[in-house]
């Protein structure tokens, strides 16, 4: 209902122009920054006092850029790509950062598979997983019925303010606190688990993986169950 109905990516209030941004009580609140809103999860006490008019202070976060390039392969789902970046991101140290998608593979993502991304900000550990609004967007916000007018507006107002990326025009470098690089082609069909998001493990890879967590001590990659009872059938 977000994405397709209540999200404004602009505020227009009797011609004052604005961002849009949303807080909410659910960790995956995140979801919304796949349409370029910045929102993300709070504590029900600051959602009680933004609610009241009150205004939401936080400490001014590290931006990790998260470069995206090249084409997914055919049969790769944007689930395989999600545990991807959910890896890579763990290993990197998001905690509290904001995690900004960008470069010229985004035209290859639809908005279902940034929302996706975005939705598992509280799995990487990200404040938020945002993605800019460009052509793609657009797109979206005219096949869920808002009307060229206020999609105009939009891009009238992004383009002026310069928050609107396009693909087709050179780009602005970034400066940004960390910086990370993902070929898209090189990711492959995978799962994760079997106790974490981020443990993921290829499906080629999956036989021998899963083995090795039944002979494994205790613990996010292991269930020490003994040989002979590995063999047992129920």
């Amino acid at each position: 209902v977000n994405l397709e109905y209540l999200g404004r990516v602009v505020f227009n209030a009797n011609g004052l122009l604005y961002p849009d941004s949303v807080v909410g009580t659910d960790s995956h609140t995140t979801m919304i920054d796949g349409l370029g809103v910045a929102g993300w999860g709070v504590g029900g006490i600051e959602a009680e006092a933004a609610m009241l008019g009150q205004p939401m202070s936080m400490v001014l976060p590290g931006v990790v850029g998260f470069k995206l390039t090249g084409t997914l392969n055919n049969g790769v789902t944007a689930t395989d790509l999600v545990l991807t970046v959910t890896q890579i991101l763990r290993k990197h140290g998001v905690v509290g950062k904001f995690v900004e998608f960008y470069g010229g593979g985004m035209g290859e993502l639809s908005l279902a598979d940034r929302a996706t991304i975005a939705n598992m900000s509280p799995e990487y550990g990200a404040t938020m997983g945002f993605f800019p609004v460009d052509h793609v967007t657009l797109q979206y916000l005219r096949l869920t019925g808002r009307s060229d007018e206020t999609v105009k507006m939009i891009e009238a107002y992004l383009r002026a303010n310069k928050m609107f990326v396009d693909y087709n025009e050179p780009q602005i470098e970034r400066s940004y606190s960390s910086y990370l690089e993902l070929d898209l082609s090189s990711v492959e069909p995978c799962i994760s688990g079997p106790k974490r998001p981020h443990d993921r493990v290829t499906l080629k890879e999956m036989k021998s993986d899963w083995h090795a967590c039944l002979d494994n001590k205790v613990g996010f990659k292991g269930f020490a169950i003994p040989k002979e009872k590995q063999e047992k059938v129920v």
